[in-house]
């Protein structure tokens, strides 16, 4: 899928150590209108979390890498297809909202934000563009 080789500075976490976590912030791309294997896989493995609600309470969040403005960084690829993963886990869902204040609305220059999470358009081919400032700006707001 093109993506960069893995390097040690980002590790991997298993599904298990979602508990310790203050909140967590879910990045992902979508693929066809469905969360990538890899994510699907993290929720599919946290079954032994859920029965025992170690995750309930917990804020939570998403952010989107999507190839087209078309990607649907709100709708069943983005954060609505993804709320589920958090309601049966009764993770509270933290969205973005109009938080950032006019940066949410501004069209000077192409962002993939919405007040579901922050993103970043990365080409139909999944590495011909990187994160504008705009939408680093509104992912650093996010994070904090």
């Amino acid at each position: 899928m093109h993506a960069p080789a893995k390097s040690d500075k980002h590790p991997v976490i298993s599904g298990k150590q979602l508990a310790d976590a203050d909140g967590i912030l879910f990045g992902f791309p979508s693929r066809f209108g469905m969360m990538a294997a890899q994510m699907k896989a993290l929720f599919d493995s946290t079954g032994g979390l859920w029965q025992t609600q170690a995750l309930a309470g917990k804020p939570a969040g998403f952010f989107f890498s999507l190839g087209t403005q078309g990607g649907g960084h709100a709708g069943g690829d983005g954060a609505h297809g993804r709320v589920s993963q958090l309601t049966h886990h009764a993770m509270v869902f933290v969205p973005v909202g109009s938080t950032f204040g006019a940066g949410m609305f501004d069209m000077d220059e192409v962002r993939c934000c919405s007040p579901y999470g922050s993103g970043t358009f990365a080409g139909a081919d999944g590495r011909s563009r990187l994160p504008s400032d705009a939408e680093l700006q509104v992912a650093v707001h996010q994070g904090s």
